[in-house]
């Protein structure tokens, strides 16, 4: 049912220039090392500690930041420690490029240290705080584990809502209805889910059947066409995880939550989302159902949680005593 690829290995900083290169001012110093180098994680590292010598806490595996504190250290310090430093550093053979912000002109003994490791360095003119945070962005939406799954994406009330259920189930005439009432579809039969900073999910769909929808009996339908372009967006956030099953005719109907005190997870990417089990049965109108499930979801998320909150009150119902303070003969 899931199909999860991890993106790490797809990009080098040859991509990184490509991509983003106009965008951020990349240029590359000519003499040092070559672009096939690959990136994997999304974090950056400024090696302010490293330059100086201190290697414990170095991220070798990072894109390596020289913001205007690391040059201005490299222009006191004295040169033969800095390129001692600079030698221990770059002995790490994952390293994926160093970037010099803010226009600096790259110093001599960077240059030097970068070309015998054969690193790429590379400069921008945007500010390193500013560069930071957008190649972070950047970086996060292509390393980002994915995971396609078989499912319908609704917003209900601002709320992302994963509807998942066998074939034939009424996925696909669930989030039609729930069209009809004025929520907004993301992606049918396939949703492709990331996991971002902050492990958040983030669903689309994938690009060549975007904004389309299958229903048995009608066939493909253009839902930006028919609904208005107010009916459709490109993601939304995964909060909430809703399992359609069918219930054979003459079937009890068993197993299923009465009170709402269960709190029920599946595990996307490694990231636990609320779930709920809904019986399929004729006459049920599924769609209004989600509905109050993302509106109860929501309050839950506020730190509302309805089911528990009548408990209480039963329990205090049912023990009247229960929590009174008994009094005491103490000294008058």
């Amino acid at each position: 049912m899931r199909e999860i690829r991890n993106g790490s290995r797809d990009l080098t900083v040859r991509d990184l220039v490509k991509l983003k290169g106009k965008i951020f001012g990349l240029r590359l110093v000519p003499g040092t090392g070559k672009l096939v180098r690959g990136i994997t994680v999304s974090e950056i590292n400024r090696p302010g500690l490293a330059i100086a010598g201190h290697m414990e806490q170095f991220r070798s595996e990072r894109i390596q930041i020289i913001g205007q504190g690391e040059y201005a250290y490299c222009l006191k310090a004295p040169a033969r420690e800095v390129e001692a430093n600079l030698a221990k550093m770059f002995g790490s053979s994952d390293i994926p490029c160093v970037i010099v912000t803010g226009g600096l002109k790259p110093l001599e003994v960077v240059r030097r240290a970068c070309r015998k490791a054969g690193i790429p360095l590379l400069t921008t003119t945007f500010d390193t705080s500013t560069f930071i945070r957008e190649l972070t962005m950047f970086l996060d939406d292509r390393l980002a584990a994915v995971a396609h799954v078989h499912g319908v994406l609704v917003s209900v009330y601002g709320l992302g809502v994963l509807i998942q259920g066998d074939s034939g189930v009424g996925k696909s005439e669930c989030a039609l209805e729930l069209l009809k009432r004025g929520h907004i579809m993301i992606a049918d039969d396939v949703v492709e889910i990331k996991r971002r900073i902050g492990y958040m999910l983030v669903g689309r769909s994938p690009k060549n059947i975007q904004h389309y929808m299958e229903v048995r009996g009608l066939g493909i339908i253009d839902v930006e066409l028919l609904f208005g372009v107010g009916s459709i967006l490109d993601q939304s956030m995964v909060e909430m995880h809703v399992r359609l099953e069918s219930v054979a005719g003459g079937t009890p109907i068993r197993g299923y939550d009465r009170t709402g005190l269960e709190n029920t997870e599946i595990s996307i990417l490694d990231v636990p989302v609320p779930s709920l089990r809904l019986p399929v049965t004729p006459g049920r109108n599924l769609a209004v159902l989600i509905e109050v499930a993302a509106l109860n979801q929501r309050l839950k998320n506020q730190g509302y949680f309805v089911a528990k909150k009548f408990n209480e009150s039963l329990m205090r119902e049912m023990n009247p005593g229960r929590g009174k303070v008994s009094r005491g003969t103490g000294a008058r």
